[in-house]
Formats: structure tokens, C-alpha cells, sequence
């Protein structure tokens, strides 16, 4: 079967511009917990590269999605979430929740797969604003409060506890995790999937310094 070549669009993360509001249930950081050495990078650098880097590849996964029949994004598919629309309904889904949790509110949902899936474009766009909220985010916080510790409940009910920093670092491998799953599922339709490593994306702000 022959594949298209999808290139990768060269647009920028968009600046973030939203602050998180609202208080999340917190406990300071139980000692000895991930202690390491301090890096040339500091945390809150890493964070935020690493959040952009999400952003970014969400921008050139859903530009290449963009590019197939809707029909396509709606077939049956080998993976848990049915197909490939579900399937970045469920990345989008997850990371209302940890909003969620990072803000203090309740996200409401029962299940990581809702059984609601809106169309393609209007999910592309829900998922953009929400890009531009975990930018906002990671850019706003201050380094004193990424070792806050957030206690929060799973959706199966189990409790949790997990520092703002490792939330954030969570957010951007999920989305990660999952983009190599819609990239699987491309190559059967078949087309071939944006190149979302990271390299590309350091090369694409440039040269460093």
C-alpha cells in the first residue's frame, strides 16, 4: 500500500496567556522524595520546554489528522479507545482532569473514555484552548510551588498525591504515550505520521544561546 508523506507544519507554540485559579488540597513535600542533584537547567526550564514541546506536537499531530477524511479518524481501530478520534478525546479528557486537580475543582468524570466524543474540529479546539491553559500554567508558576503536593482522587475512587511539578511532567508524557499510539494507527490507514521527537522540536526554536 502506498503512503503519503504528512509534513510536519512549522508553526510555534502559541504563548500562553491564562493563570490557574483556585486553591488544591496540599501538604509539603515528603522529604527524601526525588532528591537530586541540581541541573544547568533548572526545573522550572525543564517544565516548561517540556510543556511546549506537548503543545507542539499536538499542533503537528492534529495538523496531519486534518488532512484525512473524517471517515478515517471514526474506524474501527486495535486499541482501547475504538479509534483514532477517541482516542485524542481520551488525551484531551485526561487533561481536563489534571487541571482539574491542579486547580482545586471537580472534573466531574466517571470514566477515562466518555462515552461523548465531539467532531474532529471541535475537538481540535477544545484541545488548543487547553494547550494554551497548561501554558499559561507552567509559565506562572512559581519555582516554590512546584514541590506542593496536590491529594486528589483517581477516577476509580483510589486516592492520590503527587507534586504540581510531577502533574506537569505526567500531562506531557500521557500526551506523548498516546501521540505514538495515533501514530501507529496512521501508518494503517495508511499515511505516514508527523516526526514529533524532540530534536525536531529543539531544532525548530533555533540555534541554542
Amino acid at each position: 500500500m502506498a503512503f503519503t508523506n504528512v509534513k510536519p507544519s512549522d508553526r510555534t507554540p502559541a504563548a500562553g496567556l491564562f493563570r490557574a485559579n483556585g486553591d488544591a488540597k496540599l501538604r509539603s513535600r515528603p522529604a527524601g522524595r526525588f532528591d537530586v542533584d541540581a541541573t544547568p537547567m533548572s526545573d522550572a526550564r525543564h517544565l516548561q520546554l517540556l510543556i511546549r514541546y506537548s503543545v507542539w506536537g499536538n499542533e503537528q499531530l492534529f495538523d496531519a489528522l486534518a488532512r484525512l477524511p473524517e471517515a478515517e479518524l471514526l474506524a474501527d481501530r486495535e486499541i482501547v479507545f475504538g479509534n483514532i478520534l477517541r482516542t485524542l478525546n481520551h488525551v484531551y479528557a485526561m487533561d481536563h482532569v489534571w487541571r482539574c486537580h491542579l486547580t482545586g475543582v471537580s472534573h466531574g468524570l466517571s470514566t477515562r473514555n466518555p462515552p461523548d466524543c465531539p467532531p474532529f474540529a471541535q475537538l481540535r479546539a477544545a484541545q488548543e484552548e487547553m494547550d494554551r491553559w497548561y501554558l499559561g500554567y507552567v509559565d506562572a508558576l512559581e519555582p516554590s510551588r512546584m514541590a506542593e503536593v496536590v491529594e486528589f482522587a483517581f477516577i476509580d475512587g483510589d486516592r492520590g498525591a503527587m507534586t504540581r511539578e510531577e502533574i506537569l511532567l505526567h500531562v506531557a508524557n500521557h500526551r506523548t504515550y498516546h501521540r505514538g499510539h495515533v501514530a501507529a494507527l496512521m501508518y494503517q490507514v495508511p499515511v505516514f505520521p508527523p516526526t514529533t521527537d524532540l530534536p525536531v522540536f529543539v531544532r525548530s526554536l533555533g540555534p541554542a544561546g
